[in-house]
């Protein structure tokens, strides 16, 4: 599976969707910018903790795409997620065992840490990992009011794909509009 096929599948959502920085970001921009989509293109390892507050905000569904990169640069997020539990939050975590938008580098999920292990010891309930875009939308299909964490697996491939060409302050201001908008 590949990282923008997860955030194809992502971006089909009813809902808000924020976006880890870098790569993952410009290419759910190449797939339809929309005014429900918040692209970080700043603070790795912040998406997790940004997508709980939101949730936390408001009502409506919030999917927060992070990368396995990022989430270990923040990992007590996870407790604070599990703490709080909005039932409206999903954090999708994609797990391509590397730093793509640096280099490929890869990280420790290449080895022997277990994002969904860690998350499952946080306190997050429904955790599921998924390898492949069938188990992905299943879990995405049957996602109900209740805080649901996923790692997906996917290969260590980029999309080519161009920057986010709007300003942070643009993206910002109208992705609260969104938020606020019943």
């Amino acid at each position: 599976m590949k990282r923008i096929e997860v955030i194809r599948a992502v971006a089909g959502q009813e809902g808000l969707v924020l976006c880890n920085l870098g790569l993952p970001s410009r290419e759910l921009y190449s797939l339809g910018d929309k005014p429900a989509y918040f692209y970080m293109l700043g603070s790795m390892g912040m998406a997790s903790s940004i997508g709980l507050g939101l949730a936390l905000a408001q009502k409506k569904r919030v999917y927060a795409i992070d990368g396995d990169g990022s989430l270990l640069m923040n990992l007590g997020s996870l407790a604070t997620i599990a703490r709080h539990a909005p039932p409206n939050y999903c954090l999708i975590v994609i797990d391509n065992k590397c730093y793509s938008s640096t280099g490929n580098q890869p990280t420790h999920t290449a080895n022997k840490t277990d994002l969904a292990a860690i998350a499952g010891a946080a306190g997050c309930v429904q955790v599921k990992t998924v390898d492949n875009l069938k188990d992905l939308q299943d879990c995405l299909n049957s996602y109900q009011d209740q805080l649901l964490t996923v790692i997906a697996q996917t290969d260590a491939s980029n999309a080519v794909v161009g920057q986010v060409p709007l300003l942070p302050r643009f993206i910002a201001k109208r992705f609260i509009q969104e938020a606020q908008r019943e």
